[in-house]
């Protein structure tokens, strides 16, 4: 009898943009493992049945993406603490004949702040004598980071949003450690920052760029984008500029989808340099 193939998956809607088979791709020739992954489109019409189709089609598992990640939250049997918290699920696998779900985007962002910045970077930037953290944006990545951090044992955490009521509700998340501040109290807030992270669309290629003058930000700061297209975006030009610690948001991309792919192939990769080249030439060739 012939053993099927692992056959994996990211979906949403639209879906031609993501650089997931890419990676995962990657990852596959490199361990030289049999399988698949690949693009599944489904409207959110249609998406509860696809999930029930799952073990029907062959699959083992995928990635979820937008505007699925809180559909695939409440049609998971089981969800790991870290995705109760987020309220989304972006990783789904099969485990003693229930369907899982996980948000790996918090473990992702945290392992590239670690890849980075090093292991110590909370005692470098003062976030851990003190120092807050100001994340800007109230979303789903906002809220995935929020958790990441707390998880992490960060004692100050500030959200600004341009809506002040979607940054109290993410206060919930902890009231001892995370308080909202209006959009226009940010300039105020960065000389106690010692991490600035945007997870808001400025910046992105086609919005409008995120007009923040770091100059009040302290010398040993860090500031992280989520943003990866274009890869510099102004921000971090301006952190470079002013010789600030300065994280892209690919890495992100690159590390969220590591603990999917141990799951489903049964081997860790390594987000090596070659792998995120291969991804830097892709994006440079679709503009």
């Amino acid at each position: 009898m012939t053993i099927p193939h692992p056959r994996a998956f990211v979906v949403g809607h639209p879906i031609g943009h993501s650089r997931s088979p890419l990676i995962h791709g990657h990852w596959l020739a490199e361990h030289g493992l049999p399988g698949t992954y690949e693009r599944v489109d489904v409207h959110p019409d249609a998406f509860p049945d696809f999930v029930r189709s799952l073990r029907a089609e062959g699959f083992v598992g995928g990635n979820v993406t937008i505007p699925h990640k809180e559909a695939a939250f409440r049609l998971s049997q089981v969800l790991t603490p870290r995705a109760e918290r987020i309220g989304a699920v972006n990783t789904l696998w099969f485990e003693d004949g229930r369907l899982f779900g996980d948000n790996t985007d918090a473990p992702g962002f945290l392992a590239h702040l670690d890849a980075s910045l090093g292991a110590g970077w909370p005692a470098a930037t003062g976030l851990a004598a003190g120092r807050a953290t100001l994340v800007l944006g109230a979303g789903g990545a906002a809220r995935a980071i929020l958790v990441g951090l707390l998880e992490r044992g960060l004692p100050r955490l500030i959200v600004a949003n341009r809506s002040a009521e979607r940054a109290e509700g993410l206060t919930a998340l902890d009231p001892a450690r995370i308080a909202a501040v209006a959009w226009d109290a940010v300039p105020a807030r960065l000389p106690e920052t010692g991490l600035l992270i945007n997870t808001t669309a400025l910046g992105m290629a086609g919005q409008d760029p995120l007009a923040l003058d770091l100059a009040p930000l302290p010398a040993a700061a860090a500031v992280a984008d989520i943003v990866y297209v274009p890869l510099e975006t102004p921000l971090l030009a301006a952190a470079r500029a002013r010789g600030l610690p300065a994280v892209d948001g690919l890495g992100m991309l690159l590390h969220q989808a590591v603990p999917g792919f141990s799951r489903w192939f049964g081997r860790t990769p390594a987000v090596s340099p070659d792998l995120r080249a291969r991804i830097v030439a892709d994006l440079g060739s679709h503009g």
